[in-house]
């Protein structure tokens, strides 16, 4: 059966769907030895040969990983620089999986990982609104009108926030830094650490602590483990559900 191209090498865990349409605009992919740069062409993967820098494309068993990233750690696949990336945590994983949106190099906690594109295109998608909840350590201890602004919406250099969830959940009793905890429907970049500065209460400490209602649990920083297939179905019951708005 056809599908589209981007679709068909997001499947075989080549990369995210998005990089994958990179890779085509690119030049970098071909379908039967013929180099493709249009996004609306569709192929047949059994029987088409399509390939990404003129290495064959092959379906691998889908993955599903859950990681808890430490801080320092570069969401991505390589760093140029030498830096620490999250593949590195994951000896024995034979499966070429990449991360289902960013955590920046000072934020940990829970990171997904797959070779599913599709999945990985349903949680990010920017209609579906999947939550995700973070621990932010911030200076100071906000008063509630400063969070109040942050549950309405707050206006970033890129446009309004969405409402968002918010309560305490530490508060130093010196009152130097308190830690909050937030839940978030969008996937803009840095935008929790934008939002507190916002606020002018800058982020100390930033830890993602839920994604799509799965948590980290009791699982140890650098560590990662499969998903069952219970959770991955309810990640793509949670997406479903964002989209409807329920």
């Amino acid at each position: 059966m056809e599908e589209r191209l981007q679709k068909i090498l997001a499947n075989a865990g080549v990369a995210s769907r998005r990089k994958c349409e990179e890779l085509i605009a690119a030049g970098k992919v071909t379908v039967n030895g013929e180099v493709v740069k249009e996004l609306g062409v569709k192929a047949d993967p059994a029987k088409d040969a399509i390939a990404v820098n003129g290495k064959k494309i092959k379906s691998e068993s889908k993955l599903y990983l859950l990681f808890n990233k430490p801080k320092g750690v570069i969401t991505s696949m390589h760093d140029e620089k030498g830096r620490t990336v999250v593949t590195d945590f994951l000896k024995g994983v034979k499966e070429r999986v990449y991360p289902v949106g960013r955590l920046d190099y000072d934020t940990e906690g829970l990171l997904l990982l797959t070779n599913d594109g599709e999945l990985a295109n349903l949680l990010t998608h920017p209609r579906h609104h999947v939550a995700k909840t973070y621990l932010a350590t911030v200076e100071r201890v906000p008063h509630g009108d400063a969070l109040d602004k942050l549950q309405k919406g707050i206006k970033l250099d890129d446009g309004m926030t969405a409402p968002a969830e918010i309560e305490y959940h530490d508060v130093d009793p010196e009152g130097k830094q308190a830690t909050i905890s937030i839940t978030i429907r969008e996937g803009r970049n840095r935008q929790v650490r934008r939002m507190f500065e916002a606020i002018h209460h800058p982020v100390i400490r930033l830890k993602r602590v839920s994604f799509g209602g799965l948590t980290l649990d009791n699982l140890q920083r650098g560590k990662y483990r499969k998903l069952s297939d219970a959770e991955v179905q309810s990640l793509r019951d949670a997406a479903k559900q964002a989209e409807r708005g329920e």
